[in-house]
């Protein structure tokens, strides 16, 4: 027995062991799950991360990106003079008597190799990277109206999704109403309490219910491919929390009216018209340029060095430069008068869309605090009166009916009401 026992102590052993490596793998393999969960994201689509997923894939946005980089690279080489100028060359060349094509015969030949630089005037340099300047200026503005375009965009997308998902859940309570209404009849019938031609009625109730609610779907299904435009195959996760309820005040956009995305462009057009009239200016002052050159003649001959300048003579700028100066002048102005034009049409725009917020909200007021209380009465009302035999099905499903119709109303101006709040959130450049 003894020597049982001691057999047994190793198996004991050994399957201890193995139970607690076991254990330990499992624990290990949970942690590992446990802290993937905590890596991972929040499930669902937030409003958030919809604008955040949009800036990161929005091709638009890429392209514009490259136009800024593009403008910024130019703008390096903008102020630099020229590339020189390697010359090479034979001069005085017989072609005739008996040192025809012979370099080294005749003392005139020389062989001559050169270096040529042609220098623009400092100002002219000077207004050409300001033109560069404000070239990168004009395209980090577009870039940034771009932005805000794809911001504004997604966020409608976003927002009619959520809106047309809330109208369905809406109208799927009404659906579940009707359909315990109709599962009443029968027994209803029976006991006299009801006529059969209800259940007819409450048919063709079923039938205008379902074109509603795939008027319901095919606008949520229209808000799906809108998003997925911006966001591929993220658009089809399930929504997550609310929309946010930030709202300019009418102040503050009237004060911010002049940092209007649109408006941003229009600054660094005027500067890069003026920075283009100044190096039309400037074209009048002249270039210049310098050449040195070693010629080397025959063997009983010295070698030479040639040196010289070259000078721009613009003796005609009435006929060449004044004309372009002229022209460039009047595209500053035109600039001017198309940014006064479009300020005063977003002006006018703000306006009308903060008279319909304000309309909307007066509606939701009134269908939140009167009507759809009087619709949930009448409902009380007419299915209290129905199930005491005193009233009819029509009166019920009526009712019912135009209090959902109320409720579909009342989301389909909070919507409203959010997708304004959206276009003038995103209006408005930050300051950068």
């Amino acid at each position: 027995m003894h020597s049982q026992m001691q057999a047994g102590c190793p198996a004991q052993t050994g399957s201890g062991t193995a139970r607690r490596r076991r254990t330990a793998t499992l624990l290990g393999l949970l942690g590992l799950a446990a802290a993937a969960a905590v890596a991972q994201p929040a499930s669902g689509l937030s409003y958030e991360r919809a604008l955040a997923l949009a800036a990161e894939r929005a091709p638009m946005l890429a392209a514009r990106q490259a136009s800024v980089d593009a403008a910024l690279h130019s703008r390096t080489s903008a102020d630099q003079l020229p590339d020189p100028k390697l010359t090479l060359g034979v001069d005085n060349l017989p072609i005739s008597g008996a040192d025809k094509y012979n370099i080294a015969a005749d003392p005139m030949t020389q062989r001559t190799i050169g270096w040529m630089q042609e220098v623009p005037n400092a100002a002219k340099r000077a207004a050409r990277a300001q033109v560069a300047d404000a070239r990168a200026g004009r395209e980090r503005a577009m870039l940034h109206a771009e932005q805000l375009t794809v911001r504004r965009e997604v966020a409608q997308a976003w927002l009619a999704r959520y809106f047309a998902e809330r109208r369905l859940d809406l109208f799927r309570t009404l659906e579940d109403e009707n359909r315990l209404l109709q599962d009443t009849l029968a027994a209803r019938i029976a006991g006299g309490k009801a006529m059969p031609g209800e259940t007819t009625m409450a048919r063709q109730e079923a039938l205008q219910l379902a074109d509603r609610r795939d008027e319901l779907a095919r606008d949520r299904a229209k808000a799906l491919a809108s998003l997925r435009r911006w966001l591929g195959d993220e658009a089809q996760q399930p929504l997550a929390g609310a929309p946010p309820a930030g709202f300019a005040v009418t102040d503050e956009l009237h004060g911010q009216l002049d940092r209007h995305a649109d408006l941003q462009v229009f600054g660094p057009m005027a500067e890069m018209a003026r920075a283009e009239v100044a190096e039309i200016e400037a074209a009048k002052k002249g270039d210049w340029g310098w050449q040195v050159g070693y010629s080397k003649r025959g063997s009983a001959y010295g070698d030479m060095v040639s040196f010289q300048f070259n000078l721009e003579l613009p003796l005609w700028g009435q006929q060449r430069q004044d004309p372009q100066i002229a022209a460039k002048r009047k595209e500053v102005e035109r600039i001017a008068s198309e940014r006064e034009e479009l300020l005063r049409r977003h002006r006018e725009e703000i306006e009308t869309q903060l008279a319909e917020h304000e309309e909307q909200t007066r509606k939701l007021d009134r269908l939140r605090q009167s009507a759809i209380p009087l619709a949930n009465e009448r409902v009380a009302l007419a299915l209290a009166a129905y199930e005491s035999a005193r009233g009819d099905l029509g009166a019920v499903l009526a009712a019912r009916r135009e209090r959902a119709e109320l409720g579909l109303r009342a989301i389909e101006l909070e919507a409203q009401q959010h997708s304004l709040r959206a276009k003038l959130n995103y209006y408005v450049a930050e300051q950068r």
